[in-house]
């Protein structure tokens, strides 16, 4: 009985995906423009790379339909930061760990529920062996990061958190 009162009561109120995404029951059309690379330093795959993800994960993962056009849900953005860094200092002054960390400003327009429309900035890292190659390692590292941005950019966008 509790299952069937909460199901009368959240109808109406929008579309819920198994990802736990609530999206307006109108809402047919998501568009994600290029996210361009604004960075000082630029990872020639990055901004692919990110921009094909977030259209991946929001095809995968709820109902809208990707257009070419402006759709319902719109998202945009740039890279504003590609960073590496030393994280982990050892006793013989050497650095071992290094940190890749990558910042984004996504903007998104809601057409149908403006409230819902921001622009905010998501940054994720990850760490790798100070003596690896990082030409070697970089795409894997940037697939890493795009994943956790790409899953932040979700959740603000469809979970609201």
């Amino acid at each position: 009985m509790l299952v069937y009162l909460l199901a009368i009561s959240f109808s109406g109120c929008g579309v819920y995906t198994q990802s736990g995404a609530s999206i307006h029951p109108e809402a047919k059309t998501f568009s994600v423009a290029y996210i361009t690379n604004k960075a000082s330093i630029v990872a020639p795959t990055l901004s692919q790379t990110l921009t094909e993800r977030v259209k991946t994960k929001f095809i995968n993962e709820t109902p809208l339909k990707l257009t070419n056009e402006i759709g319902d849900l719109h998202f945009s953005g740039k890279i504003t930061s590609y960073v590496t860094a030393p994280i982990a200092i050892q006793g013989n002054q050497t650095n071992a760990l290094n940190r890749l960390t990558v910042t984004v400003e996504i903007s998104c327009e809601n057409k149908l529920e403006e409230d819902k429309s921001f622009t905010q900035t998501f940054s994720n890292f990850t760490d790798f062996d100070a003596q690896s190659n990082f030409a070697a390692i970089e795409q894997d590292l940037i697939n890493k990061i795009c994943d956790g941005m790409v899953q932040d950019i979700f959740n603000k966008a469809f979970i609201n958190w």
